[in-house]
């Protein structure tokens, strides 16, 4: 038996055991961050991303936002929205913000918190979280697929992340699912992202995402080029789930009702791949936690 005394200084060393993990969204349309005591999120703040500021005008705001909490960071995880070189934990650019090329973020958190920092793509990280927390849980092997600004993938195998040979794997964003279509950012024709991410459907048909979803008509023509992308995960990787994070995503049973049913139309009769696609469980927070899994990772052993 523990007494009372020994009870009181076994619950101080736990608390003092409890590490305070940084997560770090950074994304085309928002960024986000939160801080976690242990598993559990305690802060809180996201706002609008400058796309013309860059990343001159982001990481002030990140600086001012953690400072003003006062409380203390001991490790970070980060979500990037854009290519990642995760050997080298260097971002290699943003391909909707500018300013991001080649930037040692890393450093920058080594420097302003004090405190060992990791990062990887954001759906990469997003696949993490929904995988230990949320909608992925029990699914092995996992693929999770963030639907903004842009698009993105991420596969989770025996809770780690696939990264493939160059830290490129999971990039279902520029596949090209219309060839000869029109032009992408990324320099091809076609591409997945170019036809399904918000960005795009807000430039190509002149209202935001959330609107466009509301017409039904739109959503079983949209739901096509969806489900031509991915087809093709389901048909090279065979996940027994597929999360689907994002604002897109939040159109919830309006969307993915319609693309089940375009999915199960595109997949040939003879597969038993599984046309499992669920919305993310953990919504806009599904980098945060994945940053804490992260940091976990790299960290754990510290």
């Amino acid at each position: 038996r523990i007494g009372l005394a020994g009870a009181g200084a076994c619950r101080c060393r736990a608390a003092a055991m409890t590490k305070n993990t940084l997560a770090i969204d950074i994304g085309g349309t928002k960024f986000t961050v939160a801080l976690f005591a242990g598993e559990h999120m305690a802060r809180r703040e996201s706002h609008a991303t400058d796309r013309e500021g860059g990343r001159d005008w982001m990481l002030p705001r990140i600086a001012s936002i953690v400072k003003a909490w006062g409380e203390p960071v001991h490790q970070c995880g980060i979500g990037f929205g854009g290519p990642v070189d995760f050997p080298s934990q260097r971002v290699v650019l943003s391909t909707h913000v500018g300013g991001w090329q080649d930037t040692d973020l890393i450093g920058w958190v080594r420097e302003t918190f004090d405190a060992p920092a990791v990062m990887d793509n954001d759906a990469n990280v997003g696949a993490l979280g929904e995988g230990r927390f949320g909608a992925g849980k029990g699914a092995d092997p996992l693929f999770y697929m963030t639907l903004s600004t842009g698009i993105g993938g991420g596969i989770v195998v025996h809770g780690e992340v696939l990264r493939g040979a160059d830290s490129y794997g999971g990039e279902i964003g520029h596949l090209t699912i219309r060839p000869g279509g029109p032009a992408c950012l990324c320099g091809s024709q076609g591409c997945f992202e170019r036809m399904c991410c918000g960005l795009w459907l807000e430039h190509d048909h002149g209202k935001p995402a959330h609107l466009l979803l509301q017409d039904p008509a739109f959503v079983d023509r949209y739901v096509v080029d969806l489900a031509l992308g991915l087809k093709a995960c389901i048909m090279l990787l065979n996940p027994a789930r597929i999360v689907i994070g994002g604002g897109i995503s939040k159109a919830g049973g309006s969307l993915f009702e319609p693309l089940r049913r375009e999915l199960r139309r595109q997949i040939p009769t003879w597969s038993r791949a599984r046309i499992d696609v669920v919305p993310a469980a953990l919504a806009d927070d599904s980098v945060l936690y994945g940053a804490l899994v992260l940091a976990e990772q790299r960290f754990s052993k510290t």
